[in-house]
């Protein structure tokens, strides 16, 4: 935490929400979600980007206020959190860059492929492709800086509930607004975003597991160190 001042809370609250958004990227990545949900309505897809945003809202919340203490209960160390879950970032980026592109977005589609879009709202939709590895690293280490004076925590907490608040209305406006953007730019531009956002992904996915091996890497020459 900053400080009590005004300036302090402001700089607190652009501090996180930038760092969440630049790991985030959800314009980016509504071009992914767009990707995964074609062949529903808008209304039907304005349902799973709700659903994605609440999901989002509650793991970010965890990871903020009790991140640490979970790790730590069930024995899982950051880079392993790292590892999985860019790995499974960097599959789903492998996958999309190699279907067939879609050069339009049906309206109509089928209950059955509805049912299927609902299971997978919270995994992968949400967590990883939202909300993943990085981000819920970043929140844990968001959270690990909060004041021990009550006055402070209190403060430096409410501003983390904005800072997550902000992250998901941007996260559901995104989202909402994947077929509206996929129309501005037309098949061929969205087709075009949609491939470089799915290489991306790719990208951040083997980017994370560096990470993560990195550190564990790190950490099994410290023990040895010792």
């Amino acid at each position: 935490m900053s400080g009590l001042s005004v300036t302090g809370v402001v700089g607190d609250f652009v501090f996180g929400f930038g760092t969440l958004f630049a790991i985030i990227n959800p314009y980016g990545l509504a071009f992914v979600f767009l990707e995964r949900t074609l062949g529903l309505t808008e209304a039907e897809r304005r349902w799973i980007a709700r659903r994605i945003a609440l999901n989002a809202l509650f793991i970010l919340l965890v990871s903020l206020f009790f991140g640490t203490a979970i790790l730590g209960f069930f024995g899982i160390s950051v880079p392993a959190l790292r590892l999985a879950g860019g790995l499974v970032v960097a599959h789903a980026g492998w996958n999309m860059l190699k279907e067939a592109p879609h050069t339009t977005v049906p309206a109509a589609r089928s209950s059955g492929n509805y049912e299927a879009v609902k299971r997978i709202v919270f995994f992968p939709l949400t967590m990883p492709l939202t909300t993943g590895p990085g981000t819920i690293a970043a929140a844990i280490a968001l959270g690990a800086g909060r004041g021990q004076e009550v006055q402070t925590f209190l403060l430096s907490s409410a501003v983390s509930f904005l800072v997550v608040g902000a992250i998901c209305l941007t996260i559901l406006n995104a989202y909402s607004g994947a077929s509206l953007m996929a129309r501005v730019l037309g098949p061929e531009g969205t087709r075009v975003v949609t491939q470089l956002s799915a290489f991306l992904l790719l990208c951040v996915g083997v980017e994370i597991m560096l990470i993560g091996g990195s550190d564990a890497l790190e950490d099994l020459l410290l023990r040895r160190g010792d």
